[in-house]
């Protein structure tokens, strides 16, 4: 277990439970550790012994996340309490989303966020690292994704937009391996793939997106926004369609970039990973330790805001984007206005 800020991360099979108003982790029937609740705002577990229904329960009562992932990092479950939002914020939400325009220019306008952010991490490579980078090539695939930018504007349909989308992808992922500059023999990267990934980059990625997505949801709820009514991402049931729309615009610079700082700098080596019978790739115990501090330091460092044109934590953007998303749901902004990020 580590304790990070306000949130409690729990890294090995253990087992969680409530003793008065404390959280409590047992591993092999000895408790590891004591953390009283009213210190925390949430508890993230990778392990498969689970958490008892009283502790369930305490948590749903205080407001506390709860939220379950697999060893992979992928997110199986969250507990939430009694749902608090604005009752007439979700209305408009169900009504607007269901408009086509309006899901249209909301899906345009993160997809633009996206691809924005997609090339300009291609750029910043070009000019930190021009030795040790194929310069015509980053650059060529920079200005494909800058073309494909430019046709957001005639899009009129998801479909038009998810194409739009793929292709933009296709090129970046094309030169990601590119940006890996250190430890090459363990961290290759030729194309992404996951359910399950099949090398230490794609598992990385994939881990971190889960950790993404659990903040997005968070932070919709947290703004009276109901996270399983998208405008990009098709809903099914159980399917986090809004958090997933908002964390699209989020993915390069919360993760892809967070990914690459790990492998460049060596805080994650070949020893982290373990690869099962089946080919799928997953972080050790060990691994995750590292991963989980080097996030909540991630989150406390700062930058300012596109929009806002303030100093904003990178752990509060979500929250920001959800707080735009709902100002504009409730006719207070004239559009939403994506995260550029340069």
């Amino acid at each position: 277990m580590r304790k990070l800020q306000n949130t409690l991360y729990i890294t090995t099979d253990c087992y969680l439970h409530l003793d008065g108003e404390n959280v409590v982790v047992s591993k092999d029937g000895d408790i590891v550790g004591r953390v009283p609740l009213h210190n925390l705002e949430s508890i993230v577990t990778t392990g498969y012994t689970g958490a008892s229904p009283a502790l369930m329960g305490a948590c749903a009562q205080k407001n506390i996340d709860l939220c379950f992932l697999s060893r992979s990092g992928k997110f199986l479950a969250r507990i939430v309490g009694e749902t608090k939002g604005n009752v007439i914020l979700r209305q408009e939400q169900y009504k607007k989303f269901t408009d086509s325009e309006f899901s249209i220019s909301v899906s345009k306008n993160m997809i633009r966020g996206k691809i924005y952010n997609s090339r300009w991490i291609l750029e910043r490579y070009t000019r930190d690292a021009p030795l040790r980078v194929n310069v015509s090539r980053l650059k060529e695939k920079s200005k494909m994704i800058a073309e494909i930018f430019m046709k957001i504007d005639q899009v009129t349909s998801a479909n038009q937009l998810l194409g739009i989308e793929g292709s933009a992808a296709k090129n970046y992922f094309s030169v990601f391996g590119e940006l890996i500059l250190n430890q090459k023999n363990t961290f290759q990267f030729v194309e992404r793939n996951r359910r399950p990934p099949l090398d230490p980059t794609n598992a990385l990625l994939s881990f971190c997106y889960s950790l993404l997505c659990t903040m997005c949801m968070s932070a919709i709820e947290c703004c009276g926004l109901d996270p399983y009514i998208g405008v990009y991402h098709v809903e099914r049931p159980g399917r986090p369609s809004l958090a997933l729309d908002l964390m699209e615009e989020l993915r390069p610079v919360m993760v892809d970039r967070f990914v690459l700082n790990l492998i460049n700098t060596r805080r994650l080596k070949a020893k982290d990973f373990l690869k099962k019978e089946d080919g799928a790739v997953l972080l050790t115990d060990e691994g995750r330790k590292k991963l989980f501090l080097s996030w909540q330091n991630r989150k406390k460092e700062e930058i300012q805001h596109p929009y806002l044109k303030q100093k904003v934590p990178w752990g509060l953007i979500p929250y920001v984007q959800a707080k735009l998303l709902a100002s504009y749901v409730r006719e207070d902004l004239d559009g939403y206005p994506p995260f550029f990020w340069k």
